[in-house]
């Protein structure tokens, strides 16, 4: 567990940045490797990936609406399109994959986790709310054929 020292606080500091949720450096540096490269044969990028995924982590952290993007992103269709398609092929599942495994890493431990922990409880409720679900469903197409 990382206690918050005067160098901890200033190796996070979200200060010098524009907004918080904007990436630092080294985040960036993480982070790029896994963006997808150009694709061959159409036009070239004109979009700074670093800051679609800034516009990106923008909306996620303050949970404005698309519309709402601030003028200092990219045009709100470029981040939409870059947003969905990233969603599509598993990009952000990848990233934080990376992520986590650097971080355990750091912290002396293997970079995937050796063991996992199931409570019975929740999975009986998951599969309770998973019928509940099924069932509205059900009666909702059927109400809707009526």
């Amino acid at each position: 567990m990382m206690t918050w020292t005067g160098i901890a606080r200033r190796e996070h500091s979200r200060e010098g940045l524009r907004y918080p949720s904007d990436m630092t450096d080294v985040e960036w540096a993480l982070t790029a490797p896994s963006i997808p490269p150009v694709r061959r044969g159409g036009r070239p990028r004109t979009a700074d990936m670093r800051e679609v995924l800034n516009a990106i982590l923008y909306i996620a952290a303050s949970g404005c609406a698309w519309r709402l993007l601030p003028k200092y992103f990219p045009p709100v269709s470029t981040v939409q399109r870059y947003f969905y398609a990233w969603r599509d092929a598993g990009l952000f599942e990848a990233i934080n994959t990376v992520l986590v495994m650097n971080l355990r890493e750091i912290e002396g431990r293997e970079a995937s986790p050796s063991a996992g922990v199931i409570d019975s409880q929740s999975v009986k409720t998951t599969e309770t709310e998973l019928s509940a679900a099924k069932v509205a469903e059900y009666r909702a197409l059927t109400l809707a054929r009526r």
